[in-house]
């Protein structure tokens, strides 16, 4: 398709800047988007360049990133007042090109949409301790119910057993990523400007049940107490989905999102703890002893933040996103 403008349109713009706050890997952001037409269309694609290959190698994390980019798009197009129309891995020839939405009838937003778009730039990963307040079963419920309609499986950790096991598969997983020069370098390289805040990075990981990643190598310097550790855990969640390909990743990408953003409108935000999803073993274990056979996509811890954020997590410009259908070159 050839074009005559040099800008790209106001539209293009406005759903390059909701995509761009979706939660990705060490804030990787490993999506590039491009504008069909002028105004005509929107598409999300994988930029292979800014994907962590030790830590994720077959690509499948930036592609759930790009997922949850993808809903904000959608979230973005129903504030525009149009309905958006998704495909799904449009083009079997490339597979970078993860989706395409176009724009359907003038349909005004729903108020549970307009919640979640309220709640876009205000959602933020957390890394520590949650407050002592526990989240309620009652939102618990509706973040289920809000997985399962894009198509994905929220599971809540709530059997001791249960919470001891995906511990352990965390903790181990952890563990053998901090006994890597190879993860421990590519993590390391992930903090700054526009990757982890330093100051996201302080808090001691292992205060917590469920090991966080250690950014900073504390644990090597400073060992924690037994009676320091699993306070302010919140709640563990798993979000699976009944099989695993590429498809299935951009689907719980989206669900993830949409249960981020509800959760952020009551309040709620959420730690990861993906690195048991990152050694097949351990990923292969929590399927077999806890989803019951689906594809564990996400591991999460969910709670109330304990004090307002002082930092923010940079993303990038639209400018640096966005490209055109027909060239694929940055504006």
């Amino acid at each position: 398709m050839s074009v005559t403008y040099d800008k790209p349109g106001r539209v293009a713009l406005h759903l390059a800047r909701a995509a761009s706050l979706a939660p990705s890997p060490h804030n990787s952001q490993p999506w590039f988007f491009a504008e069909e037409g002028h105004n005509q269309g929107f598409e999300v694609h994988l930029d292979g360049g800014r994907r962590m290959p030790l830590t994720d190698p077959l690509g499948r994390e930036a592609v759930i990133a790009c997922g949850a980019a993808l809903f904000n798009v959608r979230v973005a197009i129903r504030q525009l007042g149009f309905r958006p129309v998704v495909d799904l891995l449009p083009a079997p020839g490339d597979s970078s090109h993860l989706a395409h939405v176009g724009f359907a009838a003038h349909l005004p937003s729903a108020p549970e949409e307009e919640l979640l778009a309220r709640a876009m730039p205000h959602r933020h990963t957390h890394r520590g301790r949650f407050g002592a307040e526990s989240v309620a079963d009652t939102l618990l419920a509706e973040l289920h119910e809000q997985a399962r309609a894009e198509g994905a499986t929220l599971q809540i950790v709530d059997d001791p057993d249960q919470l001891a096991l995906v511990a352990e598969l965390v903790r181990t997983a952890e563990y053998a990523h901090r006994a890597d020069f190879g993860h421990v370098t590519e993590l390391e390289r992930r903090v700054g400007p526009y990757g982890v805040p330093v100051e996201a990075c302080r808090e001691h990981p292992d205060a917590t049940l469920l090991p966080g990643r250690d950014y900073l190598s504390l644990a090597r310097s400073r060992l924690l107490s037994a009676r320091n550790r699993g306070r302010g855990t919140g709640t563990v969640v798993v979000l699976s989905t009944a099989h695993d390909h590429r498809q299935d990743w951009l689907r719980s990408g989206q669900a993830l999102q949409r249960v981020l953003l509800y959760a952020a409108a009551h309040e709620v935000m959420a730690a990861f703890h993906t690195q048991p999803l990152e050694l097949p073993a351990l990923r292969a274990r929590l399927r077999a002893e806890f989803t019951a056979g689906r594809y564990p996509q996400v591991v999460l811890r969910l709670g109330r933040v304990p004090q307002p954020r002082t930092w923010r997590t940079q993303r990038r410009p639209p400018v640096q996103v966005l490209t055109r259908d027909d060239a694929r070159a940055r504006w």
